[in-house]
């Protein structure tokens, strides 16, 4: 070849698909999709209506757990639901679905607030620089999100949504006899009319305004209450009870959580804890996040029983054990009972223990001392199995109501106020904590359940409590009843029928949910529109002051304490904006001076509905219109409750974000604001992508980029570290961003690499080295189908070779099967077989094989899709052609081989049609000629056909 006829190396070097070509061809795409609007989903009206015959189409909604914009950027393994969730929907569009596929950013919250109080940078100046940031480092993976839909938690204009549904569960209550939400002007009504009795015995009209508040703040889905709340003195905030950590810690920054008693705003979850249990049902979960709800719930049936403490009026307690009442020997309180100061006498009881008094002079000074110190405790402390039962006599008796014996009633950490009624009757032979406390305060230990373990009822020699729910009640006879010779559930029913008939108990069912903690001494979160009057009643604000837009201020802190600080108080940002917080106001009966609500929402208030917004992005009337949320949310078959279609995000949100956000939706459903009671009808748990971190002699991470491996060690600057496996993120400086990949091997490769690791729902290491696979698989993709030296297409128009259309056929059975189950690394694997099948073949690929090759990977790498697409002739993208279908007859394979076995031994294998009949298996194996051998004129006892792959011949 003459020297002018040879490329020049830049030349050649122009048509090879290197990193450099990658971010040219994915760039330039994204650019076209974006003008071209590719990835717009049309709804049925409004305004992002589009056309009539895509949406005619099934409809797929496809969601991603809601990402925080941090100020750090992306690591590789952010993305990975990301990338998942666009490979389905790329794919269900090109299987003929109208999909919606969009995100947003959820942007109040902590660290921005923490970052503005350390920079005076404020928070929404740094979150929108994080938006940006993220924006761009997701476009370059050629996520195909409809931009129209996207939107930040922190926009006015979606927060006024948030705003107003609040109002709407502020104006609600709960009506247990219609299973529902109702408008709380219903209940009014009912009151001022008599058809409902007001609590306390009044009329409706000889109530003051004060007293109609105070009566209907019992009643609203979201009421203000002064009662025990997690309190986080280092944060300067209160926290939900999902908010603190097993050890009694806060989740964000480690810091001790106490128990102090303040007003704050709540939601009344527990009024939809039944729907919430019996709805999981129909969800198409992971079983472990259903459980984790369920348990969260904890819905436990039993009785409430009332003990009689004389002038203090009684003491009710709930149990699942009624059947133990007469083992019942004293009973405990939970420090913070409201009945607690109540029932303390003056003095001692004449003969008290001298263990019960802790030793203090009078009753009163023991109860003080000791709910100082339970103060200071965590729940998971105080329910800690391990640690020493400690508690303190109150001075009081109760009356046990089926034996009338009276029982010391004392204070103990180990009972909480958040389960229950606060208060337990303490059955010591039964219950291994109560047998605990009973050993420690030298209290009886009565037997009423005969233990089945060889142990007798006499409790002296017993080393724990013996608890079962089969065996047989003992001692437990009194005046009117006796439960001796019942087995547990007879017993349970005939002490709960007697107590109902007598008025001192009930039959009832125990919620272990409490209601949600919604106010935040924060400021970086969404105004409560809510005001006070001067007489302390608060009003809600009408939809036209919406949206209550957050003021500015120069100090975004809350005060904070030392961490240890339990006595501590809050004091808001909002708090010391007087003019924000005192203004004037015409709410419908004159101008009159008000003071604005403090607190601000939790973090958790924006994602609740969010699911909704991208619906209707715009709609400036309308929370979403009905249309529209019926279209892709509505009721349907599989999900009677309707729904998202698909749901990405990590199990971290099992009973936080999940369980909030299926509380807002039956309350909006009650309502009639909305079709679907559920927010995610399908849930999928991505697992984690993890990576090698490394730590020198100091226990000080190092950067994993710059630790060498060398002689079966790893070494940084020439000293030996020690590597450990976990979480990639930047405090561990294991960190790898998407930014680097994409230079290095380009977006294409990137997300085929994070979709190949593993399954999705399992986490797995990252591996910078093993990258290159599916750069060299897209190389190879790429020289099918392109001349490297001329940059021509290299397809011929030609029949395909019934063994190329037998690999064909097989892969886009597979893989399109993979894909549609979220399958993603084995549709990648049966992908790279048939591209290494094509390339061993040597010859050009046959235009029809090379375009329905392309199709096949345009889900997993658009971009590099895209560009073949075109090169071969079309003009339209590839993004909304037809997934390529596969023909039966070239999936099914042509023969298959069976094994015939003669004594257990392998003797033959026959290649057989996969329709053969047993009868003609079982003739082509016994006259084959190896068979015949192996047999050696043995008589065949039996033959066992397994079509078409095994027989076995016994002899």
């Amino acid at each position: 070849m003459s020297e002018t006829n040879t490329p020049a190396p830049e030349a050649a070097e122009a048509h090879r698909y290197t990193a450099a070509m990658a971010a040219d061809i994915e760039a330039r795409w994204q650019d076209v999709w974006d003008a071209q609007g590719t990835y717009e989903a049309p709804n049925p009206t409004g305004d992002l209506a589009g056309d009539p015959a895509v949406v005619a189409r099934p409809k797929k909604f496809i969601m991603d757990m809601f990402p925080y914009p941090s100020g750090a950027g992306l690591h590789v393994g952010h993305p990975l639901g990301y990338i998942a969730t666009d490979v389905f929907a790329r794919h269900q569009r090109m299987t003929g679905h109208n999909v919606l596929h969009t995100l947003g950013f959820d942007a109040f919250g902590l660290p921005a607030e923490q970052y503005a109080v350390q920079t005076g940078t404020h928070p929404r100046v740094s979150t929108e620089a994080n938006i940006e940031n993220m924006k761009v480092q997701l476009r370059r993976l050629g996520l195909g999100h409809d931009k129209r839909r996207s939107f930040a938690t922190i926009d006015p204009e979606y927060y006024k949504w948030t705003q107003w549904i609040f109002l709407q569960i502020y104006n609600s209550w709960y009506d247990s006899e219609a299973g529902r939400a109702r408008p709380i002007a219903e209940l009014v009504a009912a009151f001022e009319d008599g058809s409902r009795e007001v609590p306390g015995g009044r009329t409706w009209g000889e109530l003051t305004a004060g007293e109609r508040a105070d009566v209907l703040n019992g009643f609203r889905l979201a009421y203000a209450s002064d009662a025990p709340v997690n309190w986080c003195p280092g944060l300067g905030t209160v926290l939900a009870n999902e908010e603190v950590t097993a050890d009694g810690r806060s989740e964000r920054g480690n810091f001790p959580v106490f128990k102090s008693k303040l007003s704050q705003w709540n939601m009344r979850i527990t009024a939809y804890a039944d729907r919430l249990l019996d709805d999981l049902d129909a969800l198409d979960w992971p079983e472990a996040i259903k459980l984790q709800q369920r348990n969260w719930i904890g819905r436990s049936e039993g009785a409430r029983v009332d003990f009689s403490v004389g002038d203090a009026g009684a003491i009710t307690v709930f149990t699942t054990r009624p059947d133990t009442l007469f083992g019942a020997t004293y009973m405990v309180l939970a420090p913070e009972h409201e009945l607690v100061a109540s029932v303390v006498p003056a003095e001692w009881p004449e003969g008290t223990h001298t263990v019960w008094t802790g030793g203090y002079a009078t009753p009163a000074e023991a109860v003080d001392a000791y709910r100082k110190q339970a103060a200071s405790k965590s729940d998971v402390e105080r329910q800690a199995e391990a640690k020493d039962k400690t508690g303190v006599f109150t001075g009081a008796y109760a009356t046990n109501p089926v034996s009338g014996e009276q029982v010391p009633v004392f204070i103990a950490d180990y009972v909480l106020m958040g389960y229950g009624t606060g208060a337990i009757m303490a059955v010591p032979a039964h219950d291994s904590r109560d047998f605990e406390f009973a050993r420690a305060f030298e209290l009886p230990i009565r037997c009423v359940v005969r233990p089945t373990d060889g142990r007798g009822t006499d409790t002296a020699e017993w080393a724990d409590a013996f608890v079962s729910y089969d065996a047989e009640l003992v001692n437990s006879s009194g005046e009117g009843i006796s439960l001796d010779g019942l087995g547990v559930v007879e017993a349970k029913a005939a002490i709960t029928e007697w107590l109902a008939g007598r008025g001192i108990g009930e039959g009832t069912v125990n919620f272990r949910l409490r209601d949600w903690l919604f106010s935040r001494q924060r400021y970086w979160g969404e105004p409560f529109p809510i005001v006070y009057g001067e007489d302390g009643v608060a009003h809600p604000l009408p939809e036209s002051m919406l949206p209550l837009e957050l003021p500015e201020v120069e100090d975004y802190s809350p005060r904070t304490f030392e961490p240890d600080d339990a006595t501590s108080k809050p004091e808001t940002p909002l708090s010391r904006n007087e003019d924000w917080v005192n203004v004037e106001l015409d709410l419908g009966d004159g101008v009159k001076r008000y003071r604005r609500e403090t607190n601000t929402m939790p973090n958790w208030a924006g994602s609740c509905w969010y699911e909704l917004r991208y619906l209707d992005p715009h709609n400036s009337e309308a929370l979403v219109d009905p249309a529209v949320e019926q279209y892709w949310m509505g009721p349907r078959e599989g999900a009677p409750h309707g729904g998202v279609d698909l749901y990405v995000g990590g199990a971290e949100h099992a009973v936080l974000h999940l369980l909030y956000a299926r509380f807002w939706s039956k309350v909006l459903f009650d309502l009639g604001h909305v079709s679907s009671a559920e927010p995610f009808h399908k849930l999928f748990n991505q697992g984690m992508i993890q990576a090698y971190a490394y730590t020198d002699a100091r226990g000080v991470y190092v950067p994993a980029a710059e630790v060498e491996e060398r002689d079966g060690g790893y070494f940084h600057q020439g000293e030996p570290v020690k590597r450990e496996h976990g979480k990639m993120g930047k405090s561990l400086k294991n960190a790898v961003t998407p930014d680097e990949i994409c230079e290095e091997y380009g977006a294409d490769t990137l997300r085929l690499y994070e979709m190949a690791m593993g399954p999705l729902d399992v986490s797995r290491p990252w591996d910078t080295r093993a990258v290159v696979g599916q750069y060299r698989l897209l190389q190879r993709l790429w020289r099918n189908v392109v001349d490297e030296e001329t940059g021509a297409v290299t397809v011929v128009d030609a029949e395909p070779a019934e063994d190329t259309l037998r690999a064909l056929h097989k892969a886009i059975d597979g893989a399109g099967a993979d894909m549609a189950g979220l399958r993603f690394n084995t549709a990648i694997a049966k992908i790279t077989e048939l591209n290494n099948a094509l390339t061993k073949a040597g010859r050009p690929l046959e235009r029809s094989v090379a375009e329905r090759l392309v199709l096949l990977v345009a889900p997993l790498a658009p971009h590099i899709a895209e560009e073949l697409w075109h090169r071969l002739g079309h003009s339209e993208s590839v993004v909304h052609q037809d997934f390529p279908v596969a023909d039966p007859a070239y999936v099914v394979d042509e023969t298959v081989t069976c094994v015939v076995q003669v004594k257990g031994k392998v003797k033959a294998r026959l290649e057989v049609s996969p329709a053969i009949s047993e009868a003609d298996l079982e003739q082509l194996a016994v006259t084959d000629p190896g068979v015949v051998a192996a047999l050696g004129g043995a008589e065949i006892r039996k033959v066992i056909v397994r079509a078409p792959k095994l027989v076995n011949i016994v002899i």
